[in-house]
């Protein structure tokens, strides 16, 4: 399926197909784990022209989905796109990689260092004017008023991003861990792929992600780090959840600090009460009334496939069910 397109969503909204095959080949850029690389050069290219253009509008309350991968960002960015005034894209990594060098945590199109965060200072002037030009650049071709990045590591870097967009709104999207595990493993043991340098997969190229989470992350949570050697033998359905924790506590953190600029989405509830979430979703991120945008909401967010608790150690599933009940908390 290219650009997340079928024939609902062209159907529903014509139009709407123009809009996400100029976000899908000009904008987002194809990691080490997809086909069609030879496209990058092209895309950058694009960045370069768009950076170097006078500022031509005004970028207004960007929108950011985040939270861990596998946990519906996808969909929830698709049925957003169908908004008559926003623009989705698609984890957009080749953009953020090209305005800092050290963003590529996956080492998709940078060979240095990947650094999970990024603060208020790595966001220097000459970024934030590159980073306004080009997204403005992206709504200007595609048409839009407003655009939504779902880039779920960001959320680990939202000073960094508020920096450039003050008025940037943040949509922490979650999903229960084992589901979440469950489909971390199968999704890289589906994508992973063999380089030239090695195997690239849900955790990077040779495991770059993961090691960076272990070295840059891991120190900020002593129940882990208390257990960090068998934390490094874990399989892949134990680290994705070692993700999950780092990151729902980030979610967690950053929502009750910033109440104003995220919203907590659970994506069970989001599928299984569709028109609720959606007109509170809505009304958070200021989104005119838009009759064909809700129904088609409603169509698309089904009820996702179930699945059975995945084996973890009893000290990591303790830490685990704690932060579910703090989820379940913040609604």
């Amino acid at each position: 399926m290219v650009a997340q397109l079928d024939r609902k969503y062209i159907k529903t909204r014509p139009l709407k197909t123009w809009s996400r095959l100029i976000s899908y080949a000009l904008f987002e850029g194809r990691p080490l784990t997809t086909k069609g690389r030879w496209i990058n050069p092209l895309v950058f290219g694009v960045y370069k022209a768009f950076s170097h253009l006078p500022k031509f509008r005004t970028i207004d309350k960007p929108i950011f989905i985040l939270g861990t991968g596998r946990s519906g960002s996808t969909v929830l960015g698709k049925v957003l796109s169908m908004h008559k005034d926003l623009e989705f894209l698609n984890e957009p990594k080749a953009l953020w990689a090209y305005l800092h060098n050290q963003e590529d945590l996956m080492g998709s199109y940078n060979n240095g260092t990947g650094r999970y965060r990024l603060e208020q200072s790595d966001a220097s002037a000459d970024i934030i004017k590159k980073a306004h030009r080009i997204f403005a650049g992206s709504l200007m071709v595609t048409g839009q008023k407003r655009f939504v990045d779902k880039y779920p590591e960001l959320i680990f870097r939202t000073s960094f991003v508020s920096k450039i967009f003050p008025d940037a709104q943040y949509i922490f999207l979650t999903r229960n861990v084992d589901s979440t595990c469950t489909s971390i493993s199968y999704w890289s043991e589906r994508k992973g792929t063999k380089e030239r340098d090695g195997t690239a997969d849900w955790w990077g190229l040779n495991n770059r992600k993961w090691d960076a989470l272990l070295e840059e992350l891991l120190p900020e949570h002593d129940d882990l780090m208390a257990h960090f050697d068998e934390i490094r033998g874990l399989n892949e359905e134990g680290k994705a959840a070692i993700e999950w924790v780092v990151t729902m506590r980030e979610g967690i953190k950053l929502s009750k600090e910033n109440p104003n600029k995220f919203i907590y989405l659970p994506y069970d509830e989001l599928c299984a009460n569709s028109a609720e979430w959606i007109n509170k979703l809505s009304e958070f991120l200021h989104l005119p009334n838009d009759s064909i945008f809700q129904k088609y909401a409603s169509e698309t967010l089904l009820e996702p496939a179930k699945h059975g608790r995945v084996q973890l150690p009893t000290w990591l599933r303790k830490i685990t069910d704690t932060i579910e009940r703090d989820l379940e908390a913040l609604k």
